[in-house]
């Protein structure tokens, strides 16, 4: 396993301790789960560059590295929900989305195709792990509003753009 996919699967790994560190009822513990958050967060901009720059990317850190993004916002945006600080509709819209996307993809690449990522989703993601990081920082209810709007705004247009962009994958002829 190469450096890039180590710091992937580190990750993945923090993605539980986030979780537990934020169950538990210690002074500062939404500090310290902010912090897990922000290598996290952190690490998923080192671990493309590190692939990218040193040529150690691998099918396994396409499928991983995607995933593992995935599941460390909605582990965060499950515990805002919980905390009545997200709208449960917008985690599902946010949930449909990444099947959808997801969906669009595996069509795809059963065709020959491969989707790669658009600019868009690039700032979906990063505009939504950094209202993420708001959230834990601060606990203001007109911030979790504005931080729930543009994390479904990106979210939405980014998937729009998907499947707007890439409408030759499916044949809506089938349906």
């Amino acid at each position: 396993m190469n450096l890039a996919n180590k710091i992937t699967m580190l990750r993945v790994i923090l993605i539980p301790a986030f979780l537990v560190v934020l169950y538990l009822d210690f002074p500062n513990h939404v500090l310290v789960g902010l912090g897990i958050f922000l290598l996290a967060s952190i690490s998923d901009f080192f671990d493309g560059y590190i692939a990218r720059s040193r040529n150690m990317v691998t099918d396994f850190g396409k499928f991983v590295d995607p995933i593992a993004d995935k599941m460390l916002v909605t582990a965060a945006m499950c515990v805002f929900v919980e905390w009545g600080r997200f709208p449960a509709w917008m985690l599902l819209v946010v949930l449909t989305r990444e099947f959808a996307v997801s969906a669009l993809r595996m069509i795809a690449a059963d065709r020959g195709k491969v989707i790669a990522a658009a600019w868009s989703g690039k700032v979906k993601t990063a505009s939504t792990m950094v209202c993420l990081i708001l959230m834990l920082a601060v606990s203001i209810p007109m911030l979790d509003s504005v931080c729930s709007w543009v994390i479904l705004l990106t979210t939405v247009y980014s998937g729009v753009e998907y499947f707007v962009k890439n409408k030759d994958v499916v044949d809506w002829s089938d349906m």
